[in-house]
């Protein structure tokens, strides 16, 4: 069925939402205050460095059109300043996937041309109460993805999840070319300066082609608080250039013969953190769904913006299309968000305020451990593709021991490279299941698995292994059943609802009980319930196995993992059925 959504706002999520919806046969109406042509002449918006995972949700709406033409980011290094000007820590390590940096001010027109071009309806014009109440009045559903102006007041500010009241950084972005490059390879260049601020610069591509980004991020009040006294691009340069030479004389030599890319390409300001409920309500009563920005705020010290903006569109655009002819209704629109928010956007904001706050000691202590344990300074590096990397083991001292612990003992063992190893097992494609059980002391437990395998027909018994270190180990070996329920494609958010660490990884989940009270998930495409037999060693695994009392198959199509992302399957076009 074809849905009317009206989309305020055309930034990154915006558009990026807005041509996913029309590509996939709706009626897209997107608002916007300024025009394309507007936005390629205007100032930079952003830093945008966007990493693996974000760039695939544009792959796969087609919209990677500078991906050949834009400088790879392939890995992050760290610096840490001493109280003599020399370096406390140093380290870098590989992104496991390349990021990249395409200015918006080449993408979002570029974005908006096409979307017209496809059919779609881009209204330029600023929209306020009477424009938002005349769109959900002629919409199924209105998305805001600006979080400026009269509107952002609708969207009320979430107390609990907002610990900020001001802004906690003076920020600046100087876009340059002629910077020295890094060897042996592109990367993030992150510097920490205690109670100063932080720096940042990395490749990137903007309207005259390749350039670096330099990012300043300065403590209210600071030496870094410095420049709303600057009146003019080239003053903005100089300013940032004797900033390094003061605090950084290293990334300063980098920097002998750098210009600016345009008299654009420069921005500062400052904006107050925050997270706001997701679901507002017009004077009418009728209700409109916070996109991105426009509810979760966060400062760019951790480079999640864009990032933060594609993977909410990719989300919003599959819960759109699993809705059907359904109303979007307020409880749609806050389960919507919660997908989000448990997803990635809770420990993307959990992270970034953790860089906030003055450094605890088991921080200093993770960063220092990276410089001699390449394990660690590769998983923080990742993390910035991924922050539920991060838990529990950054926002707790013991739990920061543990881990520190963990990577030592498998440096002592490894005989390959452990990141390495894992991206060759994961050229094998597998299903995804949730393997389900009910503990002694009642609680519902679940976690995501792809090693579920069969052993044999007679008897019917299958298999699966669990992490010695997982939580739930003592649950599922104390278990007299477990259930492996099969994913169909369209549950991609059940595998990382499982793969998540939280208190309650069934919240918002359809379910029902199977013997010994397991928790048997609906909507899958088959699943197994299974008498605990054995478990047998598997290295640092445990390898379970069951006999199956009961099974169940239903029809629909598999998620299907490889290479590190989720996938659907196609009939082989060389293979007649």
């Amino acid at each position: 069925m074809k849905r009317r959504v009206a989309i305020v706002g055309a930034g990154q999520s915006g558009m990026q939402l807005a041509l996913g919806l029309l590509r996939a046969g709706h009626e897209v109406t997107v608002y916007s205050n300024r025009s394309a042509r507007d936005i390629f002449d205007g100032p930079v918006m952003s830093s945008q460095c966007m990493f693996e995972t974000a760039l695939q949700t544009e792959r796969e709406l087609g919209l990677d059109w500078w991906a050949d033409e834009c400088p790879l980011v392939e890995g992050i290094g760290m610096t840490v300043r001493n109280p003599e000007g020399g370096k406390a820590i140093e380290w870098s390590a590989r992104l496991d996937g390349p990021a990249q940096s395409v200015d918006q001010r080449l993408k979002i027109p570029a974005w908006m041309i096409e979307f017209e071009k496809r059919g779609g309806r881009l209204v330029l014009q600023d929209v306020g109460l009477d424009e938002l109440e005349a769109c959900a009045q002629s919409n199924d559903l209105v998305v805001v993805a600006s979080g400026k102006g009269e509107i952002s007041k609708l969207f009320e500010r979430d107390e609990a999840r907002s610990p900020y009241d001001q802004p906690q950084r003076a920020l600046a972005l100087t876009y340059v070319k002629g910077m020295k490059p890094t060897r042996p390879h592109a990367r993030v260049c992150f510097n920490l300066i205690p109670g100063v601020g932080e720096y940042f610069v990395f490749p990137a591509l903007t309207t005259t082609g390749p350039c670096e980004i330099m990012v300043f991020e300065g403590v209210p009040g600071g030496p870094m608080d410095c420049w709303e006294d600057v009146e003019t691009p080239r003053e903005h340069l100089a300013r940032s250039k004797r900033i390094l030479e003061t605090f950084l004389p290293w990334e300063a030599e980098r920097c002998t013969d750098i210009e600016l890319t345009d008299d654009n390409g420069v921005l500062s300001g400052r904006f107050t953190p925050v997270v706001r409920k997701p679901v507002a309500t017009l004077p009418s009563g009728r209700k409109v769904l916070g996109l991105a920005d426009a509810i979760v705020l966060n400062d760019p010290i951790t480079g999640q913006g864009s990032n933060n903006a594609a993977k909410c569109a990719d989300i919003y655009l599959k819960r759109i299309l699993e809705n059907g002819d359904a109303p979007f209704d307020a409880e749609w629109m806050q389960q919507t968000f919660d997908r989000y928010w448990e997803g990635y956007a809770r420990w993307a904001t959990d992270w970034t305020n953790s860089l906030l706050a003055p450094p605890r000691p088991h921080l200093q202590k993770l960063l220092q451990s990276a410089t001699h344990m390449p394990a660690v300074a590769g998983t923080i590096v990742n993390g910035f593709d991924d922050p539920r990397a991060f838990a529990p083991w950054w926002f707790d001292a013991t739990e920061a021991d543990r881990f520190l612990e963990e990577r030592a003992r498998e440096a002592a063992v490894d005989r390959f490279d452990r990141r390495d190893f894992r991206k060759a097992l994961g050229q094998f494609s597998t299903g995804v299941t949730v393997i389900t059980t009910r503990a002694i002391d009642g609680r519902r437990v679940g976690m995501t698995a792809n090693s579920f395998s069969s052993v044999s027909l007679d008897p019917p018994l299958v298999l699966w292994s669990l992490a010695r270190q997982a939580p739930s180990v003592g649950d599922f070996t104390g278990a007299s059943h477990f259930a492996i329920n099969v994913l169909a494609a369209n549950q991609h958010h059940l595998s990382r609802q499982f793969s998540t660490p939280q208190p309650d990884k069934f919240g918002g989940v359809d379910c029902c009980e199977g013997a010994a009270g397991v928790p048997l998930l609906n909507g899958v495409i088959a699943r197994f319930v299974c008498r605990n037999v054995k478990q047998y060693d598997g290295g640092d695994h445990l390898i379970f196995i069951g006999e199956v009392e009961r099974y169940e198959r239903f029809d629909g199509e598999p998620l299907v993992f490889h290479s590190g992302y989720y996938q659907v399957t196609t009939r082989h076009p060389e293979c007649v059925q």
